[in-house]
């Protein structure tokens, strides 16, 4: 498996106004967007031929992921070296494509219109908001089990009851490997209707038979088209690409979507920095210790 999908057409209104001219995924993470974590996290699986399902007003992430001669020859020229990298790493991480999604409607339309660039062989989808921690990678383990069944793999995480309302819901059978098969997949569901605390997180491994079942899709919830839906489909087919099973993911994750979440990421990544997590530990030490009376 070579290629990869990032859907990365979403509004970010939950960042407005900070949004309003600057796509969400481009919100920094220290020192680099959130899109360039995901990125790296798919290359470092091996996934080098990525699509980037956009939107309106997304053109920065396409020019992230250029080159830029100009501030290269600058930097080149102050000798800033180590800057330079980093700025000439962007532009080479894959072979970065981008189409735009059109009608805002929903995750699985957005998977769909990947169908030409992918062809007929299994792909990974990222989801541009979930940042995995790099030491606690999930895509090989998911890209080895859909190998072995040839079906499909979803990433699944345990949630608190009270939150499940906010994710897909997977009700799953203990299978061989220590991994689930799922029966059924509930999209969003109230705490009293959920099957299990198991939450569809972003990251999938698709056998190609998803685009036929997407394509007979009809909007869901919201009035979308869910991947959630089509994957229900193909847990109860039978025949090639059938069958979803999951991963359940134990390792860090943060929804940079949400404020909370991704100032929780910004805060986790500058007590890790090499040159950062001294001064940031003794800051938060100072401001954390009880006043003096």
């Amino acid at each position: 498996m070579r290629k990869a999908v990032i859907p990365a057409a979403g509004l970010g209104t939950r960042f407005l106004p900070a949004t309003k001219a600057m796509p969400k995924e481009m919100l920094p993470l220290i020192d680099r967007p959130a899109i360039q974590y995901v990125v790296e996290e798919a290359v470092r699986a091996g996934l080098t031929d990525i699509l980037m399902i956009t939107g309106r007003s997304k053109r920065a992430l396409e020019d992230h992921f250029d080159r830029e001669p100009f501030l290269e020859d600058t930097l080149e020229a102050k000798g800033d070296y180590a800057k330079l990298a980093a700025v000439r790493q962007s532009s080479t991480l894959a072979d970065i494509h981008y189409l735009r999604q059109g009608d805002p409607a929903g995750l699985g339309h957005a998977v769909l219109r990947a169908r030409k660039h992918i062809g007929n062989e299994p792909f990974a989808v990222l989801l541009g908001d979930d940042l995995i921690d790099e030491q606690d990678g999930i895509l090989d383990e998911m890209t080895r089990l859909q190998e072995l069944t040839g079906g499909s793999v979803i990433a699944l995480m345990e949630v608190e009851p009270s939150q499940i309302s906010a994710y897909g819901c997977a009700d799953a059978l203990p299978a061989p490997g220590g991994h689930l098969q799922v029966r059924r997949l509930v999209e969003k569901p109230g705490a009293a209707a959920a099957p299990s605390n198991l939450a569809v997180i972003g990251r999938y491994v698709l056998h190609p038979r998803i685009f036929d079942v997407l394509a007979q899709t009809p909007p869901g919830q919201g009035g979308e088209i869910q991947l959630t839906d089509a994957l229900q489909t193909l847990a109860t087919a039978d025949g090639p690409g059938s069958g979803v099973f999951g991963v359940v993911f134990r390792g860090r994750r943060f929804d940079t979507g949400d404020k909370l979440s991704y100032l929780k990421a910004v805060l986790t990544l500058a007590l890790e920095h090499q040159d950062l997590g001294a001064g940031m530990r003794d800051w938060l030490d100072g401001i954390m210790a009880p006043s003096l009376p």
